[in-house]
């Protein structure tokens, strides 16, 4: 069975660092991309966050501050691979395109289509302003566009089965013409369930010999997920982006912990992890 790509979602946009051990300074950044690459990963899917004092919570989108981030990883990562995020609610996106224009990633998230962006809490009560998480074939195109002219390979962020099969759709119309590598995101609330029974479903709908990996948002619930994923050849994915607890209900303060329990289940699928340029080659990357 193919090797599996090891891909740590460093930090995420939701993750608040006063509540969570997630990094938000290029110094921080690079820190736990080492931990994350020591464990295995290859691949190291980034978001930017604002840098003055109190606004780490907050989304940037400032070319200079991902350049500089970019930079800190791979240098305490020599080969690795970055992972741009690029996700934007609302018709304000230029900025993740200007991201990836002015640094070209190797890779960058494609969100591949539209999500009622929706949570309930215990009581009733919304736990955030339900919204649209907007993702239209033009704006889809717009990203796709800037990716090929970068050389990065989009990956293809599906939340929901039929997103999953529009990406057939967009290749069938050319709007993207490369290699193929879906991201089958579970366990947001509004999307799909975060249940390995749901895998070999969305493996039917995938167009055939694209890589294929799981993105699994929750707790402790999600590792049979991650290992059923190792078990049917697809290329695994965690980090603090996705949860903070290990299958046994440890909460962890590294990326480097979330990558070895992943590493675990790999191998416990008898698969053996790829090494950075060993992940290129699988992934077709284009740099």
């Amino acid at each position: 069975m193919d090797k599996a790509v090891v891909t740590c979602a460093l930090n995420g946009v939701l993750t608040n660092p006063k509540q969570h051990h997630v990094p938000v300074t290029p110094e921080e950044m690079a820190r736990e991309a080492k931990a994350a690459f020591n464990a295995g990963a290859s691949v190291m899917h980034m978001h930017l966050r604002q840098q003055e004092p109190d606004k780490g919570h907050m989304p940037s989108w400032d070319v200079n501050l991902s350049k500089e981030v970019q930079q800190a990883i791979r240098e305490a990562c020599p080969g690795v691979i970055i992972n741009h995020t690029t996700g934007v609610s609302g018709p304000n996106y230029q900025g993740a395109l200007d991201c990836v224009r002015e640094t070209k990633p190797e890779m960058a998230a494609c969100n591949a289509g539209s999500l009622n962006y929706l949570k309930v809490k215990a009581d009733g009560s919304w736990a955030w302003p339900p919204h649209v998480f907007d993702n239209a074939p033009d704006k889809i195109q717009k990203y796709l566009d800037v990716m090929k002219v970068a050389k990065s390979l989009p990956e293809f962020e599906c939340f929901d089965v039929g997103i999953v099969r529009s990406v057939a759709m967009y290749k069938q119309n050319g709007m993207y013409s490369g290699p193929l590598e879906y991201n089958f995101v579970m366990g947001v609330a509004s999307g799909m369930p975060a249940d390995p029974d749901l895998l070999p479903i969305l493996l039917k709908l995938k167009l055939p010999d694209a890589n294929w990996s799981v993105t699994a948002i929750g707790r402790e619930e999600i590792w049979p997920l991650h290992l059923r994923c190792a078990e049917l050849g697809g290329h695994l994915r965690t980090g603090l982006e996705d949860t903070f607890y290990l299958g046994d209900g440890t909460k962890v303060t590294s990326n480097g912990q979330l990558i070895e329990g992943i590493v675990a289940c790999a191998r416990k699928a008898g698969r053996e992890i790829a090494s950075p340029d060993e992940a290129r080659k699988i992934l077709k990357l284009m740099h």
